[in-house]
């Protein structure tokens, strides 16, 4: 659900290449379906209905929203309209006593028009695309970044597993009675979703590498993808080599269940009440993590994905195609889908919230479920994820100060004031000083940019007291 939080740091950022407000009291925008063509084409971004380009916030009228909601789903699956099309979802936000209405609009694997036209995204707004090259550019960029999109011309609907569509679909029934994929057919569901394409630069036509992955029998896959696979193992007595083991070689929506299940069989779900509700903090954070690594790999990578359970953490490593070299956490990353179509099925199947919650929800659970939130979301060439199961010690507390240290960039000379208060807990800067024989004016600036950052802390009082290692909590 989209908070005022949210709404505050939109407007603070402003519109740009990520960012647009309309206008919208008592209808769509006629420009609306520009900007999401433009978007998907691009990298993404966010909408917001009800704010002018000024940043007033106008509102709609709380009467129409659901309607509204219910055209851009309606419009963005209508290849008439939005060719392929693509669905997207809005939801409703109060803000202000002001009724708005949020659009998430994710990076498409895939080059999108709006009636015939299309639209790329700038910091200054939307534009078509009018010259040959400029749609070249385009599509070079797309067939670069996404391998999901690879088309298997031979690959027919025979090869996938038995009933695996039907039950798919059956789910997204479920779990969205009024979605509007229920009314499709197989062939209508399989173009709109993406997972069956015609390449226009080409004029290759057939189901994608998504549509083989989430769908197909193991044979077929590991004849297409014979470096495919997951390896889910328990550590815990027997670290050299397992106690238990999952070989999973199969397509991604049985591959989600049987993880869970690994997930289920050797992890404890603990009782939480959230507003007076039971929930299963087992699932809310690990079905997270397992949706994340098959969503987010990247398949024309032959390094395979391991899923292991330690006595006191559950790690898993996937190959990666990195937007960004750095530890994830709420707030300081955009989200970026690696494999669009793939994430948008299990999204519609309600096996992962919204893009970028995942993150949020695992962060948001952890100390709950384990006394613990030392969680790692490293994104590298290979995407690593680290999940604390026990509760943190008085000693892992002081470390972790200095191993976020190195993950969050301090210099030098900042890493090693961190060691000199580790290694002598309460510390006063003029010892410091002399200890790392550093005049006492550049420790006094690092000290104060330590303290600024939760990295170290004072204890006792100004004349007697002295700075130690600040534990997390």
């Amino acid at each position: 659900m989209i908070t005022t939080e949210k709404i505050d740091k939109i407007l603070q950022q402003g519109e740009g290449i990520t960012i647009e407000f309309k206008k919208a009291k008592k209808q769509l925008p006629s420009s609306l379906f520009e900007s999401i063509c433009a978007f998907l084409n691009r990298n993404g971004g966010e909408i917001v209905l009800g704010i002018t380009d000024h940043k007033t916030i106008e509102g709609i009228e709380p009467h129409v929203a659901e309607q509204l909601i219910k055209q851009i789903a309606n419009n963005s699956n209508n290849p008439q309209l939005l060719s392929p099309a693509f669905l997207i979802n809005a939801q409703i936000v109060k803000y202000q006593d002001k009724t708005l209405v949020y659009i998430l609009v994710p990076a498409s694997s895939q080059v999108h028009q709006f009636k015939g036209k299309i639209f790329e995204r700038s910091a200054d707004g939307d534009f078509e695309l009018l010259t040959g090259e400029q749609l070249k550019q385009v599509y070079i960029r797309k067939s670069s970044q996404y391998s999901e999109n690879t088309i298997y011309p031979f690959l027919e609907q025979n090869d996938f597993a038995e009933g695996i569509v039907e039950r798919c679909r059956k789910i997204i029934r479920n779990n969205r009675p009024d979605h509007p994929w229920n009314e499709l057919n197989n062939q209508e569901f399989f173009r709109t979703s993406g997972l069956y394409r015609k390449d226009l630069a080409t004029g290759e036509e057939g189901f994608t590498m998504s549509a083989l992955l989430l769908f197909g029998k193991d044979e077929i896959i590991q004849s297409a993808l014979p470096h495919f696979k997951i390896d889910a193992l328990l550590r815990k007595e027997n670290i050299e080599r397992y106690d238990d083991r999952e070989n999973i070689r199969c397509n991604l929506i049985e591959a989600y269940d049987k993880l869970m299940a690994f997930v289920a069989k050797h992890l404890p779900d603990k009782f939480y009440l959230q507003n007076d509700q039971r929930i299963s903090l087992r699932d809310k954070i690990f079905r997270e993590v397992v949706a994340n690594i098959l969503i987010h790999r990247e398949y024309s990578n032959s390094f395979p994905t391991s899923f292991i359970i330690y006595e006191d953490r559950l790690e898993t490593k996937n190959a990666n195609k990195a937007h960004t070299h750095q530890t994830l956490k709420p707030g300081n990353y955009e989200p970026y889908p690696k494999n669009p179509h793939i994430a948008q099925i299990f999204t519609q199947m309600g096996r992962t919230e919204e893009l970028g919650t995942g993150i949020q929800n695992v962060f948001k659970y952890s100390m709950a479920y384990s006394g613990n939130n030392n969680i790692h979301f490293k994104e590298n060439d290979i995407f690593l994820t680290s999940i604390p199961l026990k509760p943190i010690t008085e000693n892992e507390g002081l470390n972790e100060g200095l191993n976020e240290g190195l993950n969050e960039g301090l210099n030098e000379l900042e890493l090693k004031i961190l060691q000199i208060i580790k290694a002598t807990p309460g510390i006063n800067m003029l010892n410091v000083a002399e200890k790392s024989k550093i005049p006492y004016k550049t420790i006094e600036r690092h000290i104060r940019n330590l303290k600024v950052n939760n990295f170290i802390q004072r204890k006792g009082s100004k004349k007697t007291g002295g700075y130690i290692i600040k534990p997390k909590v």
